[in-house]
């Protein structure tokens, strides 16, 4: 394809929020842009069966075109649908899990309405602090690109997370010199945890220097991870959030679902999954996100599993802390290796799995060939969900809904919840 600029009228947008165009019969994939939009794009070379583009111009928008909300939008790769109007957006959201199923073979798939979180709630992110031009960089990664957008405000973001940039900046000064840092914040009931991540240990005067950020930003703590460990730098106080009733002190940098309003959507629709469930398995549980609020809600017993020794530990604190120990019991199991099987599913009248983006391809196996009742599925990725999904249904599960769930507020991301019933014979 030639490397001219091209003016093309956009039809779809793609999995990943791009707008796609055709020319000579190829893809041209073009971010920041709508359907109808007809603009003027330069190409950048082949991608996914066509090519890349970059926007040069609107021509003229396409009806569902709307103003961003942050300044930012277009030049930070956090966002990539701020321009897209919000019914369409929505829209959007649940034919990505509809194309999904459709291609694993669900015609018609269940799809309950979209539940959607709102602007400012996301109370966990992962940003990117680097030294360049004389002065620290802080935000996130432009789109496609390694170079970091320094963000002054952003709209997903709580407040209190915004509200600390500008002073964290500062603190890194005097901390970066050439390396490029992860930098992980959260907000928890308890204060911001901050979770700074390097490929070198830290020097007594990047302590220091994070040590003194911490007491003036009223952090509950602060660490530094390297090379797979954690160090304490400034632990003021117990980080805690609440599953449930439940407070729980989870490890620096530990899963949690990115806001509290979409933890809620998930945690509902799986709530209404299990139904009466007595005997319940909570597989890639985390620090017991999902098991408390079950434990609380129906469950007489519940065995929670996860890969991570440390996250097990918090949660059986917190299990002992709220006098839960004699209905839960707990494992640390990388089920991604060792799924379980056979008796041990056969136990339980509903089993929940939440695995990473990578999906459980092995776990969904070992259920497709269980008798337990009822399985529900929380995922991030339709695609990796819609392989499990048709190996449930091809070991004789029934697919009684999806519920699509919208936490990463204008990302190409969705997550979902769906339900599945043993068909019986």
């Amino acid at each position: 394809m030639s490397s001219r600029e091209l003016e093309l009228t956009v039809e779809e947008i793609g999995g990943r929020g791009d707008g796609i165009a055709h020319h000579e019969g190829a893809r041209v994939f073009i971010p920041f842009t709508v359907p109808g939009d007809r603009v003027l794009a330069a190409p950048t070379g082949r991608r996914g069966g066509g090519a890349g583009a970059t926007l040069v111009s609107v021509l003229a928008p396409g009806p569902d075109r709307t103003e961003p909300v942050c300044p930012h939008f277009g030049d930070c790769g956090g966002c990539a649908l701020q321009h897209l109007a919000a019914h369409a957006y929505r829209d959007w959201k649940v034919e990505r899990v509809r194309v999904a199923l459709s291609r694993r073979g669900f015609a018609d798939p269940p799809l309950a309405p979209l539940r959607a979180t709102p602007a400012g709630a996301r109370r966990r992110a992962s940003l990117v602090a680097i030294r360049a031009g004389g002065r620290t960089r802080l935000g996130f990664h432009a789109r496609a690109s390694h170079r970091v957008v320094d963000i002054a405000v952003c709209p997903v973001m709580e407040p209190d997370l915004v509200a600390v940039l500008e002073p964290l900046r500062a603190a890194l000064d005097g901390i970066l010199d050439t390396e490029r840092l992860g930098i992980v914040v959260t907000r928890t009931e308890t204060g911001i945890d901050l979770v700074v991540e390097s490929s070198r240990a830290p020097d007594l005067a990047a302590r220091e220097k994070l040590a003194a950020f911490a007491e003036a930003a009223d952090l509950a703590r602060a660490s530094w991870r390297a090379g797979g460990e954690t160090e304490p730098i400034a632990w003021r106080r117990a980080a805690v959030v609440r599953f449930a009733d439940v407070s729980v002190t989870p490890p620096p940098g530990a899963f949690l679902q990115a806001s509290a309003a979409g933890e809620a959507a998930i945690r509902d629709a799986v709530l209404e999954g299990i139904g009466d469930a007595r005997h319940v398995a909570d597989l890639y549980a985390g620090c017991g996100t999902l098991t408390f609020p079950m434990l609380r809600a129906a469950a007489a017993r519940l065995h929670a599993v996860d890969g991570a020794a440390a996250s097990v530990a918090a949660m059986e604190q917190a299990a002992r802390g709220a006098g839960l120990t004699d209905r839960l019991s707990t494992e640390t199991r990388d089920l991604a290796r060792r799924p379980l099987v056979g008796a041990e599913l056969d136990a339980f009248d509903a089993v929940v799995f939440d695995p990473p983006r990578a999906g459980a391809r092995r776990q969904a196996e070992a259920l497709a060939r269980s008798s337990v009742p009822r399985v529900i599925a929380v995922s991030c990725d339709p695609a990796s969900f819609a392989r499990d999904a048709r190996a449930l249904v091809d070991g004789g599960y029934r697919l009684e809904t999806v519920v699509p769930i919208d936490q990463f507020l204008w990302s190409a991301q969705v997550e979902l919840v769906a339900v599945f019933s043993r068909v019986r014979s």
